[in-house]
């Protein structure tokens, strides 16, 4: 008897919340579409970009003279000194590190990319997700889920997709 009160119980309590999440409306937006979508965000990527340029080829000269002093190097130690050698092993040792603190300030974890990465597109970001909250609103919807990101959706109706909406919305800003 009581297992079928406790049944009975869970029973409607999962009807009842099925028709609570019947009621919810869910949408859905593609990030990344409206990101290339946005000249703001193309120019920011741009502008990322064109400094991360300068910074491969900054760091392909230190390579390039790391190269020349240790080909140099190799090709002398056998006719120089001992204080010589230590001194030019130290100078290939200084160029390594050279590189090495160069690549941690520019990639590194605080690093000056993600800094930035940053600056440029936190204004573009906080336009898109004010338009989000704005098409949200409009349209009613509880959830907005964006579907560029990790989250797997197995399956996701066109008519709740509200990319389309956003850019509008942004456009018109």
């Amino acid at each position: 008897m009581k297992i079928k009160i406790l049944l009975s119980l869970i029973l409607t309590g999962l009807l009842f919340a099925g028709t609570v999440y019947s009621q919810q409306k869910i949408g859905y937006v593609d990030s990344k579409i409206i990101m290339e979508t946005l000249q703001d965000a193309r120019d920011a990527q741009t502008n990322l970009d064109n400094t991360v340029q300068k910074w491969k080829l900054e760091l392909q000269q230190m390579n390039d003279s790391l190269l020349i002093m240790k080909d140099d190097y190799d090709k002398k130690k056998l006719i120089l000194t001992e204080k010589v050698k230590q001194q030019k092993e130290e100078e290939i040792k200084a160029q390594e590190k050279k590189i090495t603190d160069f690549k941690q300030q520019k990639y590194g974890e605080n690093g000056e990319y993600f800094q930035k990465q940053s600056e440029l597109m936190k204004p573009v970001q906080d336009r898109v997700f004010k338009a989000i909250q704005d098409v949200a609103k409009e349209g009613g919807y509880d959830f907005v889920i964006d579907r560029s990101t990790q989250l797997m959706l197995l399956y996701m109706n066109d008519r709740y997709d509200l990319t389309q909406k956003v850019i509008k919305k942004l456009e018109t800003q």
